[in-house]
């Protein structure tokens, strides 16, 4: 779970040395294309997404490579060690370089000694295509690995969850450009929506974490919302943020039900601004419940 930190702590564990900045891609670059509607034929440019490699280095040795937008680097790399489980709490890491290349950018990242032994057992070299959450597991139980339950009592009223659909929404400045960006963002009503945009849907939630744990904000007092479908990866990633209430436009697999039944996370799905569906631990999710009859079922249901 993401816990608080001061203000001073920070500075101190995320001073990024970014000297080279200038060399770093913008996350949209505009392309020469062709449009063709029907018979007609126009030029023009369109925004497309970047995404670069973006190697992650622990005290001096490759941990893994992934595809993701060249932006929140400092964010996308405290988030994945968090997520990841290489740490638990913003003091375990103790530095940390954002480092630009040719070939795209390295985060150099340096851990507490008493973590490297995480590190080593939960080593692994991979080559990740955007957005892929498991590639590089080296076992069945690394894939399926035990999470920590949430114990959060925070809950939210359903008529405030139809707000934060349309927030993100009109939040998501890249994907406006692009149409081509996932969007992670953590709601608390009453309070600005905290949001990550990437190409990768794991990537955005990485770089949310990383968001959170930098300015000390605890991810048991608020929800998470998705612009994707729940899989596994990202009920573990929410499991690891201590988010209490998890929300995504699109459905959830049948394995991310089952996890998030087990991680005590309340599961909202299929959200738009008419309804949702609950598939987990409907106690947090307040407000009046109004009976319906259903001609399919023939029953009441509240």
């Amino acid at each position: 779970m993401i816990e608080a930190t001061s203000s001073t702590a920070r500075d101190r564990h995320w001073r990024a040395q970014d000297e080279a900045g200038g060399f770093l891609r913008c996350p949209v670059t505009r392309a020469k294309r062709s449009r063709w509607r029907g018979p007609i034929v126009t030029g023009g440019e369109r925004d497309l997404a970047e995404e670069i490699p973006v190697a992650f280095t622990y005290n001096g040795s490759t941990h893994a490579v992934m595809m993701a937008s060249p932006c929140n680097f400092e964010d996308f790399a405290v988030g994945f060690s968090l997520t990841e489980g290489i740490v638990s709490t913003g003091a375990d890491i103790e530095s940390l370089e954002v480092t630009p290349a040719a070939e795209g950018v390295e985060l150099r990242i340096w851990i507490a000694h008493a973590k490297e032994e995480t590190l080593r057992a939960r080593r692994r070299r991979l080559t990740g295509p955007t957005g892929c959450g498991l590639c590089g597991v080296e076992s069945l139980s690394d894939a399926l690995r035990p999470l920590p339950v949430v114990q959060s009592g925070w809950a939210v009223s359903a008529s405030a969850i139809s707000p934060g659909l349309g927030q993100i929404a009109a939040q998501q400045h890249l994907n406006r450009q692009t149409h081509a960006m996932h969007a992670a963002a953590f709601c608390r009503p009453g309070q600005a929506m905290i949001l990550r945009e990437d190409v990768g849907r794991h990537n955005a939630l990485d770089k949310l974490a990383g968001a959170l744990l930098r300015e000390g904000i605890n991810g048991g007092n608020g929800y998470l919302l998705l612009n994707s479908r729940v899989s596994i990866e990202m009920v573990q990633k929410a499991a690891a943020i201590g988010a209490p209430i998890l929300v995504a436009v699109s459905a959830p697999t049948a394995l991310a039900v089952r996890a998030c039944d087990a991680a005590g996370i309340t599961l909202v799905a299929i959200a738009r601004q008419d309804g949702f569906e609950v598939f987990t631990h409907p106690q947090r999710i307040t407000g009046e419940s109004v009976p319906t009859y259903t001609a399919e079922s023939k029953s009441i249901v509240r």
